[in-house]
């Protein structure tokens, strides 16, 4: 007799580590993001929801969807707890995160490695280092990658802070060691600013995450905020080239590209190898961003800090490299070898993104809920749209605005610029406020056109009270 053949879900969990299905532990357009890649790898995704994103786009996409609490999302996408019970009582072998909520929690992290559900993305104790920024700076100098000046750690006192401003010279900037999104940060431009400075910073950082401390960097004025994409094994590191992010405002990223108009091919490779230093050195897990800064001032860049996830921008760098990296998320979460060397990653022409938010751009960027109307997405060559948006969806006012990324592709960055303004213009959501307006206008200022931003060049642009351009 014959060995009878094993069903076809089980070779396909023995291909992927085991894994059957995952659950997808986040909500919006990540989570549609998510679960195209769970389909395509032949896994099933289990969509959570809150009561408010019942209606979800992801809720209708995934294999089975689970209802985990309340509107607001400390009662319901940040309920590690309940997020854990979802996935033993579906049988999710694997959790994805996403970005944001509990993509870099530790705690959440090690919950999972302690349930036997594999979390996809670093270990635990990768996401704690690299969440403790001061920690994080002490591996990147123990990696020989440059810090900006400033404390070696955590500030003690006030008298410790007046010293270390006077050796590097003012401005100096206050930051959460624990902090992210711009919260926890303050900026003294004088000695007679630093007090307040010192007791905001540690007041803000207290509340927003619980821990107080906070540090010193010497303030750069005029820097270029450029990102490396990474993917490690835990063996091996590999990069996928650089985004540039100097288009911020208030430390939110409103528009980003690959490769940097500010760098040259030497300087390029320069962030690479910088990246896969610290990268190794901590024996790298899964996906991330090292982030830099780059004084224009200067000419010399500065590690600031490592995000242990997805990001929102990594369409960017999939479009420029043709590389999947959600899949290669599950893949290395899997245990599946990539068979990757660094060789075959190859960047290919400029890839810009919009990110196209619930937001009144002309009152301040006040946020705008409520219920979309028509909606009519651009297409065409080179043109991407990430977006868990439909027609008669209600955008809740409980969560981030994005409703949508804007990516498009050019074989040059004159090229991929043309077609943004152009997809810019089909692009029509009816029923709210969105930032697609504010987008056009910025890619018709000369600076932006030539390439020649920084961090605080929307506020040099968008000056006005109302927050118009001028």
């Amino acid at each position: 007799m014959g060995e009878t053949a094993a069903p076809a879900d089980d070779v396909q969990a023995s291909r992927m580590g085991g894994i059957r299905r995952v659950l997808v532990a986040n909500r919006g357009e990540i989570a549609v993001r998510i679960i195209r890649a769970c389909h395509e790898l032949g896994l099933e995704a289990v969509q959570v929801y809150s009561e408010a994103d019942a209606n979800e786009l992801a809720v209708r996409m995934a294999d089975r969807s689970v209802c985990i609490g309340l509107a607001r999302s400390s009662d319901s996408y940040l309920q590690k707890r309940t997020l854990l019970s979802a996935a033993l009582t579906c049988g999710a072998q694997a959790i994805h995160p996403g970005y944001g909520f509990l993509s870099e929690n530790a705690d959440f992290a090690g919950m999972c490695e302690s349930a036997n559900i594999i979390f996809i993305g670093p270990r635990a104790e990768t996401i704690r280092q690299m969440g403790d920024k001061i920690a994080a700076r002490q591996l990147a100098r123990a990696a020989g990658v440059q810090t900006i000046p400033g404390s070696a750690g955590k500030l003690t006192s006030l008298a410790e802070a007046r010293a270390i401003a006077r050796d590097i010279g003012y401005p100096i900037l206050l930051k959460a060691s624990a902090g992210g999104g711009g919260r926890g940060m303050r900026i003294a431009r004088e000695e007679k600013d630093l007090e307040a400075a010192f007791s905001s910073a540690g007041r803000e950082a207290k509340a927003a995450f619980g821990d107080d401390a906070v540090y010193m960097e010497k303030y750069l004025t005029r820097i270029r905020h450029i990102e490396v994409q990474v993917l490690g094994d835990g063996k091996d590191v590999w990069q996928f080239g650089e985004r540039d992010c100097s288009i911020q405002r208030r430390n939110q990223k409103l528009i980003e590209e690959s490769p940097s108009p500010a760098l040259s091919v030497s300087l390029r490779e320069e962030f690479a190898q910088a990246a896969l230093r610290l990268c190794r050195h901590v024996g790298y897990l899964g996906a991330g961003t090292v982030e830099f800064v780059l004084d224009e001032n200067t000419g010399k860049f500065y590690f600031i800090e490592m995000n242990t996830r997805i990001q929102v921008e990594h369409a960017v760098t999939e479009m420029v490299t043709g590389f999947d990296l959600v899949k290669a998320q599950i893949l290395i979460a899997a245990g599946v070898p990539l068979h990757l060397r660094q060789d075959d990653i190859k960047m290919s022409g400029h890839a810009i993104e919009c990110r196209i938010n619930a937001e009144d751009y002309e009152h301040d960027f006040m946020p705008c809920p409520g219920r979309v109307g028509a909606v009519q997405m651009p297409g065409g060559p080179g043109v991407r749209v990430d977006s868990h948006l439909y027609g008669a969806y209600t955008v809740p006012p409980y969560y981030d605005s994005l409703l949508a990324k804007l990516i498009c592709w050019g074989q040059t960055r004159d090229e991929a610029l043309a077609r943004m303004r152009r997809a810019l213009r089909e692009l029509r959501i009816e029923g709210i406020k969105t930032t697609a307006g504010f987008h056009s206008k910025l890619l018709e200022h000369e600076a932006f056109r030539q390439g020649r931003c920084h961090t605080g060049y929307i506020g040099e642009v968008f000056n006005s009270p109302g927050g118009r351009a001028v």
